[in-house]
């Protein structure tokens, strides 16, 4: 009786090794530009053995997205991110979401990479959209709360507080030291001092 090879089963590997190695691939060589070739090569197994764990490359993409969406989402209905004062609220969510971002540095530097170029992508897209007004809503409750000052947009605070967050994913080494309380606490001194009322 003969058996199927390991390499060929996809022995050794499970759907969260095979969705580890598929993100840094993605994150290697782009979504678009990575085939099931490459994902088979990098997995060190055969592309029928790939679909034995995942249906196809895009719901990798989707699991991978999820990944780091998640763990956004999972903040916003936290009693720290629901009750207090508005501003103790938006540096909470802010020091979590670095926490996230570190714990989830693949996940979240590939959800940065995407352009809408599939439903998965733009799905991803309106998820981060939907986050983006929940942390614009609590600017405005804190300069409402008279505690940020109301002549900075809540849109445009934002998209600055978080393209310094988001930045952490172009230089951000594990190996080379720095924690993400170290992290945040540099950002959280550097964008709340300008952004707090006198």
């Amino acid at each position: 009786m003969t058996t199927t090879p390991a390499r060929q089963r996809g022995r050794g590997h499970d759907p969260e090794s095979v969705l580890h190695t598929a993100v840094a691939v993605f994150n290697e060589r782009g979504y678009d530009g990575t085939s099931m070739e490459d994902l088979a090569r990098a997995l060190g197994m055969t592309k029928s053995a790939i679909y034995y764990h995942v249906p196809g490359k895009e719901q990798l993409l989707a699991r991978a997205l999820d990944r780091a969406l998640d763990g956004l989402f999972s903040m916003v209905d936290d009693s720290m991110a629901t009750s207090g004062p508005a501003i103790a609220r938006l540096e909470w969510v802010v020091r979590r979401s670095v926490s996230i971002l570190v714990e989830r540095l693949p996940y979240v530097t590939l959800l940065l990479r995407v352009r809408g170029n599939s439903a998965t992508e733009q799905h991803a897209l309106e998820r981060r959209r939907q986050f983006d007004r929940f942390v614009s809503g609590l600017v405005k409750e804190a300069a409402a709360e008279g505690h940020v000052r109301p002549d900075v947009d809540p849109a445009l605070v934002t998209r600055l507080l978080f393209g310094a967050v988001n930045s952490i994913t172009e230089w951000y080494q594990p190996s080379r030291g720095g924690s993400a309380e170290d992290l945040a606490d540099a950002i959280v001194k550097i964008a709340f001092d300008g952004l707090r009322t006198r």
